[in-house]
């Protein structure tokens, strides 16, 4: 059994996947860096089952900073896209008076070779 081998099967065995064979034990039993693992594995086990009874509360005011940053952000996306439509409408606006004065310009040279 290599040391490799057992740092692939403690975090199936910690929680309780599966279980350790005698040659795994055997290998743990005598190795101190295997018994660190295993003692890694188990700290954090036990620092997992804490956080899940744990029940933190939030400081006071944070609900209503969070809330104030939303509507912020929703103030200043609604701003921008206003904006971008004004713009949107004013190059359509300059773009009909473009074509407005293009076809007036067309007609206008045509009455002129007309009456020539």
């Amino acid at each position: 059994m290599q040391c490799d081998d057992v740092a692939r099967a403690l975090p199936e065995i910690i929680d309780g996947g599966a279980t350790a064979d005698l040659a795994l034990r055997r290998h743990v039993d005598q190795c101190l860096r295997c018994q660190a693992e295993l003692a890694q594995y188990r700290k954090i086990l036990r620092a997992m089952h804490q956080l899940r009874t744990e029940v933190l509360e939030p400081a006071p005011g944070l609900l209503a900073d969070i809330l104030a940053k939303v509507e912020e952000a929703g103030e200043r996306r609604a701003v921008r896209s206003l904006l971008t439509k004004r713009r949107m409408a004013y190059a359509g606006a300059i773009a009909a008076t473009a074509a407005a004065g293009a076809a007036g310009a067309v007609v206008y040279g045509r009455r002129r070779l007309r009456t020539a």
